[in-house]
């Protein structure tokens, strides 16, 4: 017997970008949009005591790292906010603003986790890079063609769509997540969450080690791609695109200083490459 059709609950349940009504969207935006202001704050307030240099420009790990979780603040939260109100409210219906703030900031700690722990392997490819430039200049011209290409043949394989497509449909994980026992429950959700969301955009970190790890620009350009990618309506076309450009940047790396400022000692900059 037909009982009826709910279509907002059957007919879409995983359908992108759309996870919450738009003023519960626009309400868990501001709030974390907050946070993520503070970070950029901090962020560009200590990079411009830094400048844009190759390597990690002398940074120990344990200062790296601060600075990263804070960037990582910056960048990412925007993008991720829809899914970790979806996380507290589906969770904590019967929860008041309290408990559901305390899930929320449970659920993002365990996404700065993640992307915490991806900090170790970008600290490493930086003091590689920064070491091969300081023994030899010239080599950051095909430091920088590796990172451009490697970005862009990633934006366009199949682990980035998987990636990107539990991003932006993320419904069906936060169903299953329900089932966790509530042991750091929250936590265990944004982490899991969160390597979803490294697999997803890892590859567009990678573009700081020729643009500048503390270059803001270029964060900001990053951060940008990737909100896009993740709450767009186009946002798959938009990385397959974004793909395409950055293997065009790849060739383009060895003849143009302007993309390699990552790369480059403040004090003794690269000359044009001679003709081939």
């Amino acid at each position: 017997m037909h009982t009826g059709h709910r279509p907002s609950a059957k007919g879409h349940p995983l359908r992108p970008g759309v996870l919450l009504p738009f003023h519960d969207l626009l309400l868990a935006w501001s709030l974390i949009v907050l946070i993520a202001a503070v970070a950029w704050l901090l962020t560009v307030d200590q990079a411009r005591g830094m400048g844009v240099g190759p390597g990690t420009m002398g940074m120990a790990l344990p200062l790296f790292l601060v600075l990263w979780a804070a960037m990582m603040a910056a960048m990412m939260l925007p993008s991720v906010a829809p899914v970790a109100v979806t996380w507290a409210r589906g969770i904590a219906r019967q929860s008041g603003g309290a408990v559901r703030a305390l899930r929320t900031t449970a659920f993002l700690s365990g996404y700065l986790v993640a992307w915490t722990a991806f900090g170790l392997v970008a600290y490493g490819g930086l003091a590689l890079t920064g070491g091969l430039v300081d023994r030899d200049p010239d080599a950051g011209r095909w430091i920088g063609v590796a990172a451009f290409a490697l970005a862009g043949l990633y934006q366009l394989g199949p682990l980035k769509d998987i990636c990107l497509r539990h991003c932006r449909s993320p419904m069906a994980q936060l169903m299953r997540y329900a089932s966790y026992r509530p042991w750091m429950r929250d936590l265990r959700v944004g982490l899991h969450h969160g390597a979803y969301c490294v697999g997803c955009c890892w590859a567009l970190m990678v573009l700081l080690i020729p643009l500048g790890v503390m270059n803001v620009a270029a964060m900001a350009g990053v951060a940008a791609l990737i909100f896009l990618e993740k709450l767009w309506y186009r946002g798959p076309q938009l990385a397959r695109v974004a793909g395409a450009v950055f293997l065009v940047l790849a060739v383009l790396a060895p003849f143009q200083d302007w993309l390699l400022p990552g790369l480059q000692d403040s004090t003794t900059p690269m000359t044009p490459m001679p003709p081939m």
